[in-house]
C-alpha cells in the first residue's frame, strides 16, 4: 500500500513491494493465458500427427470398435440365452462375412457387366459433348481445326528436319508387364485381407470381453464416486448414441437401396439390383455417397437410352431419394440428443476425409459424436460441446 512520509511533506508518498505485486499479477495472467492456449494449440497439432502417421493402427481399431458397439447388444442377448459371449461372438461374426461374401458373389456377372460398360459410356458422353459444343461450322470447330494443322505440320517438319549433329531419338511407351501388375494387384489384396481380418480379430475380442474394459475405465477414472459416476455417464451416451447412429444408417441405407433398386428397375436401367445395392452401400458415405450414386446412374442411362433427358431423369431419382433420406428420414430418426451442427458436421468429415481418406469420411461422424458426449460432460470443454450441437 502507499503511505505518506512526513518528512518528505505531503506530496510524497513510498511505494510498498505488495503494490508493486499486485499491479504485475495481470500481466503475469495474460502471460500465462497464452502459455495455456500455445500448449493446446501444440497438442492437437501433436494429436493430428500422431492420427496421420499411425493410420494403420488406428483406423482398425476404431473400425473394431463400432463393430463391437453394433453387435454388442445381440451378444448380450445371446449371453442371457447361456451361450458364451466367445462363441456367440465368433459365430455372429462369421455369418457376417459369409452374407456379405454370398451376397458379392451372387452378383458378381451383373457387377462385372456394369464395370466392362462403364468405359463405352464415358466415350459415348465425350463424342455427345463433343458434337453439341464442337460441331461442324462452330467457331470452337474451326479453331480447334485450326490448332491441329498447325501442330500437324509443326510435328511433320521436325521430323523430317533435324537440327544438324542432333541425331533422332524416338521414345517408345514400354509394354504392359502383366507379372508386374499381377504383383501389385496381389499386393494390394493381402494388405486388404489383411486389415480386414485384423478388424476382425479386434472385433471379437472386445465382444468376448464384454465389460472387462468399462470396468476399468471407471477404476481409472479417480478414486471420488463422482468421477467414476460422470464416467459411468459418458460411457452409457456413447454407446447409446453410437449404437442408435448405426442402427439408423443400416435401416436408412437398406430403404435407400431399396428405393433405388425399384424406381430403377421401373424405369427400365439394366442392372437395377447392382445399382441399387451400390446405393445402400455408398449411402454410409456421407455426402460423397449420394454424388457417386447420382453420377453413376446417370452416366449408365445416358449410355443404355442414349438420351440427356433419361440420363437426368435417373439422376433425378436418385437425387431425390438421397435428399429425403438425408433431410428428413434420417434427422428423424436420430433424435435431437445426438444432433450436431450442419457445418460442424461437413467440416469434421472433410477434416477426418482429409485425414483418413475414404475411411475418414465414414468414421468422421461417429468420432465426432464421442467427442461431443465427452465435451457435453466435461466441465471445462462444455462450450465446446455447445458449439458442436445445433
Amino acid at each position: 500500500m502507499a503511505t505518506s512520509d512526513p518528512a518528505a511533506g505531503p506530496e510524497s508518498t513510498v511505494t510498498s513491494p505488495d503494490a508493486a505485486t499486485t499491479a504485475e499479477v495481470p500481466e503475469l495472467r495474460g502471460f500465462g493465458h497464452h502459455r495455456n492456449v500455445a500448449l493446446v494449440l501444440l497438442g492437437v497439432f501433436a494429436t493430428i500427427f500422431v492420427l496421420d502417421w499411425a493410420e494403420a493402427f488406428f483406423i482398425p481399431l476404431v473400425l473394431a470398435v463400432v463393430v463391437s458397439y453394433a453387435l454388442g447388444p445381440v451378444v448380450d442377448r445371446l449371453e442371457r440365452l447361456a451361450i458364451p459371449r466367445a462363441l456367440s461372438a465368433a459365430v455372429l461374426l462369421l455369418a457376417i462375412v459369409g452374407g456379405a461374401a454370398a451376397g458379392a458373389w451372387a452378383l458378381r456377372d451383373e457387377a462385372v457387366s456394369l464395370i466392362n460398360t462403364l468405359p463405352e459410356a464415358v466415350q459415348k458422353i465425350q463424342v455427345a459433348a463433343r458434337k453439341e459444343f464442337t460441331g461442324p461450322g462452330t467457331a470452337i470447330e474451326k479453331v480447334q481445326e485450326a490448332a491441329e494443322e498447325i501442330e500437324r505440320a509443326t510435328a511433320e517438319d521436325a521430323a523430317a528436319r533435324p537440327p544438324p549433329g542432333v541425331t533422332r531419338v524416338q521414345i517408345e511407351k514400354p509394354k504392359l508387364d502383366i507379372r508386374e501388375y499381377l504383383a501389385t494387384s496381389l499386393a494390394s489384396g493381402v494388405a486388404m485381407i489383411g486389415a480386414g481380418l485384423i478388424v476382425l480379430f479386434l472385433s471379437f475380442f472386445l465382444l468376448a470381453s464384454g465389460d472387462t474394459f468399462r470396468r476399468k475405465w471407471v477404476k481409472l477414472s479417480g478414486p471420488t464416486l463422482a468421477r467414476r459416476r460422470i464416467t459411468i455417464q459418458v460411457m452409457d451416451q456413447i454407446r447409446s448414441q453410437i449404437q442408435r447412429y448405426l442402427g439408423v444408417q443400416v435401416l436408412t441405407s437398406a430403404i435407400v437401396g431399396i428405393a433405388s433398386g425399384l424406381a430403377f428397375w421401373a424405369i427400365g436401367l439394366e442392372n437395377a439390383v447392382v445399382w441399387g445395392v451400390a446405393a445402400g452401400v455408398l449411402n454410409l458415405v456421407p455426402y460423397l455417397g449420394a454424388i457417386v450414386t447420382t453420377a453413376g446412374t446417370a452416366l449408365v442411362a445416358f449410355f443404355q437410352f442414349g438420351t440427356i433427358g433419361m440420363a437426368l431423369a435417373v439422376a433425378g431419382i436418385s437425387f431425390v431419394i438421397n435428399t429425403l433420406e438425408g433431410s428428413w428420414l434420417t434427422p428423424w430418426l436420430s433424435g435431437r440428443a445426438s444432433r450436431m451442427n450442419a457445418v460442424i458436421v461437413f467440416a469434421g468429415i472433410l477434416f477426418w476425409g482429409w485425414l483418413w481418406g475414404g475411411w475418414g469420411l465414414i468414421l468422421g461422424l461417429p468420432i465426432m459424436m464421442v467427442l461431443k458426449t465427452v465435451c457435453d460432460h466435461v466441465e471445462d470443454l462444455k462450450p465446446v460441446g455447445e458449439f458442436m450441437g445445433e
